[in-house]
């Protein structure tokens, strides 16, 4: 297949969740004659004192506890990439490069449609070079025993995911949903999907300065007894739904599609990324 970028400058603004900042994004082609490298590329435009280039790469990945982060040599920090990620893999974009202004996405509304809609915006330019997809031939297993975690990729004509959660929790419990992945059906019913969190978690989360920028309007907060959303949630579950938006975007740190059935059990971006390592040891080498 074609590597693709996009055909036009766009740019979008926000707050970061983790650190509450503003932060403005500036999304350019990144063409086969780019001087900064084929790929998914971001640029702190912030730092000026050192190397402000960091590839999105699997090797690039580090802290995946509260979302997926990369840096470069320099130490230079992109946080929390997972949904942007997950809208270039289902928009089909191989190169592009990001300006960023601070250390972290803006959150926006908690899922990836204003993403998708802002790449729609900057449209689809096919590049003279191609690109090999990842076929999985055999399975490729990451478990957590400890912790019931559990991702797998089978061999599968396209690309499907299968993934339950499963929450010791009085409201939220256990969800499964199963998807073949392509961009009408990832319109339909992913991009939409909001993160979450428990209402348990914000004062730990923000005495750790986390979550910041955290709110009502851009994640989903669950209480005892359900959301405490004002607006309720757009999907009954959409908890799962969310995490198989960020399972597509932590798989895209490979660079390139995926043919495979992805199976997960109570995974994160952490037993993502150990995933995404294995495949890429096994078929990228």
């Amino acid at each position: 297949m074609k590597r693709r970028t996009i055909q036009r400058e766009v740019s979008l603004s926000g707050t970061g969740l983790h650190k509450g900042e503003k932060i403005e994004l500036t999304l350019k082609p990144n063409g086969d004659d780019s001087k900064t490298g084929r790929g998914i590329i971001f640029k702190r435009v912030d730092v000026t004192d050192k190397d402000n280039i960091i590839k999105v790469d699997y090797k690039n990945l580090f802290d995946l506890e509260r979302g997926t982060n990369i840096k470069n040599e320099a130490d230079v920090r992109v946080h929390t990439i997972e949904h942007f990620m997950s809208s270039l893999s289902v928009s089909g974009i191989t190169d592009i490069i990001v300006e960023i202004n601070g250390n972290e996405l803006p959150i926006l509304d908690g899922s990836s449609i204003q993403f998708m809609k802002k790449l729609e915006e900057a449209g689809i330019k096919e590049l003279e070079s191609e690109i090999e997809p990842v076929v999985i031939t055999e399975p490729v297993i990451f478990t957590q025993e400890k912790d019931g975690k559990h991702v797998l990729a089978l061999p599968y004509d396209g690309f499907k995911i299968s993934y339950t959660i499963d929450f010791n929790h009085s409201f939220l419990k256990s969800q499964y949903f199963e998807i073949d992945v392509n961009s009408e059906e990832y319109i339909e019913k992913i991009a939409r999907c909001r993160t979450f969190a428990f209402d348990y978690e914000i004062d730990f989360l923000k005495k750790n300065n986390l979550a910041l920028g955290g709110s009502l309007e851009n994640a989903i907060v669950v209480g005892r007894d359900g959301p405490l959303n004002p607006e309720g949630l757009r999907y009954p579950d959409e908890f799962v739904r969310h995490k198989i938006l960020d399972i597509i975007g932590d798989l895209y740190v490979l660079g390139r599609p995926i043919k495979a059935h992805v199976i997960a059990i109570k995974a994160g971006h952490f037993v993502n990324a150990k995933l995404t390592a294995l495949i890429a040891e096994k078929y990228l080498k």
